[in-house]
């Protein structure tokens, strides 16, 4: 009975009564900001940052309490030092960035996402510390920087598109020359030219990819059907950046 009472004591104490709510803090705060980039289809959404944000917290939490019983016995022979796990944190969570960054063709996707994992580690770290009103802040000025600012940006600033384009053509002397005619036209820069081997690939076609950066002004839709005036172009699809 009386250990019973001591467990019922251990967890009824307010050592657990704060690591309870920092990390369904972590929970909340990181799922915020996951929910923004799930919206958007990124690869690391909801799931992955709740994930991110709880671990974080935790491995803070650890250092803060997970040695307590053996510092205490110890306290004359070793030196706490709560920094040195969240600072391994810090490092490690590049690597689960890195996996979020993808480059395809002339364009790289994912920056924003692996910057937001790297925010919402620290988030976590924050709470586990008990920094309520730097954790709290800091997902405030994310959520800002995700959803408004990007707007705002989307409408102040006028950017050249990158485009990855696809053309299936026929594999005749002059068709490279065509496309690069009539994009050169329309002022349209050509950031990269490869010929891909398909497994399905047609007898007499053959498959292209070109990278190409458009002026605000001009629209996709219209490049691509006057690409497909070209004679022996078969098919024009694009992927964007």
């Amino acid at each position: 009975m009386d250990y019973l009472i001591s467990i019922w004591q251990m967890f009824t104490s307010s050592n657990y009564d704060e690591i309870t709510i920092r990390l369904i803090l972590a929970t909340i705060l990181g799922g915020i900001v996951g929910i923004e980039r799930e919206q958007n289809n990124h690869p690391a959404g909801f799931r992955t940052h709740i994930l991110v944000c709880v671990g974080s917290a935790l491995i803070m939490l650890i250092s803060m309490y997970g040695f307590e019983e053996f510092f205490n016995e110890h306290q004359n022979f070793v030196v706490s030092d709560p920094a040195r796990l969240a600072a391994q944190v810090v490092s490690g969570i590049g690597f689960l960035g890195a996996g979020t960054i993808l480059v395809h063709g002339g364009t790289v996707r994912g920056l924003t996402t692996a910057a937001s994992l790297w925010v919402v580690a620290g988030i976590g770290l924050a709470l586990g510390a008990g920094f309520y009103y730097g954790a709290i802040l800091a997902t405030v000025l994310v959520l800002l920087s995700l959803v408004f600012l990007m707007r705002l940006e989307e409408l102040l600033i006028k950017k050249s598109h990158l485009h990855l384009i696809y053309l299936k053509v026929e594999d005749t002397p002059g068709k490279l020359g065509a496309i690069a005619t009539l994009l050169g036209k329309k002022n349209i820069s050509i950031r990269k030219i490869a010929i891909e081997d398909r497994k399905e690939s047609e007898e007499g076609y053959m498959y292209l990819s070109i990278g190409i950066r458009i002026p605000y002004a001009i629209s996709i839709a219209v490049i691509v059907d006057e690409l497909k005036t070209i004679r022996g172009v078969k098919e024009v699809t694009i992927s964007k950046s």
